[in-house]
Protein backbone atom coordinates (compact mmCIF):
# COMPACT_ATOMS: atom_id res chain seq x y z
CA UNK A 1 0.00 0.00 0.00
CA UNK A 2 1.33 3.54 -0.77
CA UNK A 3 0.86 6.67 0.99
CA UNK A 4 0.60 9.68 -0.90
CA UNK A 5 1.29 13.25 0.51
CA UNK A 6 0.59 16.23 -1.54
CA UNK A 7 2.28 19.73 -0.53
CA UNK A 8 2.56 23.26 -2.32
CA UNK A 9 -0.68 24.51 -3.22
CA UNK A 10 -1.89 28.04 -2.28
CA UNK A 11 -3.69 31.07 -3.37
CA UNK A 12 -1.85 32.55 -6.93
CA UNK A 13 -3.37 35.59 -9.05
CA UNK A 14 -4.18 34.56 -12.64
CA UNK A 15 -1.21 33.97 -14.90
CA UNK A 16 0.68 32.60 -11.87
CA UNK A 17 2.53 29.38 -11.14
CA UNK A 18 2.31 26.48 -8.51
CA UNK A 19 4.67 23.45 -8.54
CA UNK A 20 2.50 20.64 -6.55
CA UNK A 21 4.32 18.23 -4.91
CA UNK A 22 3.55 14.48 -3.81
CA UNK A 23 5.67 12.32 -1.83
CA UNK A 24 4.86 8.48 -2.21
CA UNK A 25 5.69 6.05 0.98
CA UNK A 26 5.33 2.41 1.69
CA UNK A 27 5.22 0.96 -1.98
CA UNK A 28 6.26 -1.90 -3.13
CA UNK A 29 7.37 -1.06 -6.57
CA UNK A 30 8.27 2.04 -8.54
CA UNK A 31 6.49 0.70 -11.80
CA UNK A 32 3.14 2.28 -11.31
CA UNK A 33 1.50 5.18 -12.79
CA UNK A 34 1.26 8.43 -11.12
CA UNK A 35 -1.52 10.85 -11.36
CA UNK A 36 -3.37 14.31 -10.74
CA UNK A 37 -6.70 14.61 -10.25
CA UNK A 38 -8.71 17.79 -9.20
CA UNK A 39 -12.24 18.46 -7.40
CA UNK A 40 -13.95 21.87 -7.55
CA UNK A 41 -16.54 23.19 -5.31
CA UNK A 42 -20.00 21.06 -6.58
CA UNK A 43 -18.35 18.96 -9.33
CA UNK A 44 -16.90 15.70 -9.88
CA UNK A 45 -13.46 14.28 -9.50
CA UNK A 46 -11.53 15.13 -13.07
CA UNK A 47 -8.27 13.58 -14.40
CA UNK A 48 -5.50 15.74 -14.85
CA UNK A 49 -2.22 14.43 -16.26
CA UNK A 50 -0.57 11.08 -15.55
CA UNK A 51 3.04 9.53 -15.44
CA UNK A 52 4.29 6.26 -16.20
CA UNK A 53 6.78 4.88 -13.87
CA UNK A 54 9.95 5.80 -16.15
CA UNK A 55 8.59 9.24 -16.89
CA UNK A 56 7.24 8.44 -19.67
CA UNK A 57 4.19 8.65 -21.91
CA UNK A 58 3.02 12.05 -20.24
CA UNK A 59 -0.86 12.92 -20.91
CA UNK A 60 -2.75 15.51 -19.99
CA UNK A 61 -6.44 16.61 -19.67
CA UNK A 62 -6.99 19.11 -22.85
CA UNK A 63 -7.73 21.75 -20.49
CA UNK A 64 -4.33 21.90 -18.90
CA UNK A 65 -1.87 20.75 -21.86
CA UNK A 66 0.37 23.27 -22.93
CA UNK A 67 0.28 24.88 -18.90
CA UNK A 68 0.96 22.19 -16.81
CA UNK A 69 3.78 19.53 -16.31
CA UNK A 70 4.03 16.35 -14.97
CA UNK A 71 7.57 14.66 -13.79
CA UNK A 72 8.69 12.12 -11.08
CA UNK A 73 12.04 12.14 -9.53
CA UNK A 74 11.83 8.09 -8.19
CA UNK A 75 15.19 8.33 -6.11
CA UNK A 76 13.03 10.65 -4.11
CA UNK A 77 9.67 9.11 -4.82
CA UNK A 78 8.34 12.11 -5.54
CA UNK A 79 6.04 13.52 -8.36
CA UNK A 80 5.45 17.18 -9.54
CA UNK A 81 2.99 19.06 -10.95
CA UNK A 82 3.80 22.70 -12.28
CA UNK A 83 1.01 24.68 -13.37
CA UNK A 84 1.63 28.28 -15.19
CA UNK A 85 -0.25 30.39 -16.20
CA UNK A 86 -3.26 29.36 -13.82
CA UNK A 87 -6.72 30.39 -14.47
CA UNK A 88 -9.34 30.45 -12.12
CA UNK A 89 -11.15 28.21 -13.77
CA UNK A 90 -7.72 25.63 -12.73
CA UNK A 91 -8.95 26.14 -8.67
CA UNK A 92 -9.62 22.99 -7.13
CA UNK A 93 -8.09 20.52 -4.52
CA UNK A 94 -5.80 18.67 -6.61
CA UNK A 95 -5.69 15.04 -5.30
CA UNK A 96 -2.00 12.96 -5.89
CA UNK A 97 -3.00 9.12 -6.97
CA UNK A 98 -1.20 5.90 -7.62
CA UNK A 99 -2.40 3.75 -10.30
CA UNK A 100 -2.61 -0.33 -9.57
CA UNK A 101 -0.23 -0.91 -12.87
CA UNK A 102 1.96 1.06 -15.00
CA UNK A 103 -0.54 1.10 -17.94
CA UNK A 104 -1.35 5.04 -18.39
CA UNK A 105 -4.83 5.64 -17.62
CA UNK A 106 -7.18 8.55 -16.82
CA UNK A 107 -10.10 7.05 -15.35
CA UNK A 108 -10.46 7.61 -11.25
CA UNK A 109 -11.02 3.83 -10.80
CA UNK A 110 -7.33 2.79 -12.16
CA UNK A 111 -5.65 4.53 -9.35
CA UNK A 112 -5.79 2.60 -6.05
CA UNK A 113 -4.10 5.11 -3.44
CA UNK A 114 -4.63 8.82 -2.65
CA UNK A 115 -3.32 11.56 -1.04
CA UNK A 116 -4.98 13.94 1.14
CA UNK A 117 -5.30 16.55 -1.27
CA UNK A 118 -3.71 20.31 -1.80
CA UNK A 119 -6.07 23.66 -2.30
CA UNK A 120 -5.01 25.74 -5.05
CA UNK A 121 -7.31 28.88 -5.52
CA UNK A 122 -6.44 31.08 -8.52
CA UNK A 123 -7.45 34.80 -8.35
CA UNK A 124 -9.28 37.43 -10.94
Amino acid sequence: QVQLVESGGGLVQAGGSLRLSCAASGRTSSDYAMGWFRQAPGKDREFVAVITWSGGGPYYADSVKGRFTISRDNTKNTVYLQMNSLKPEDTAVYYCAAARSGVVSTRLTDFGSWGQGTQVTVSS
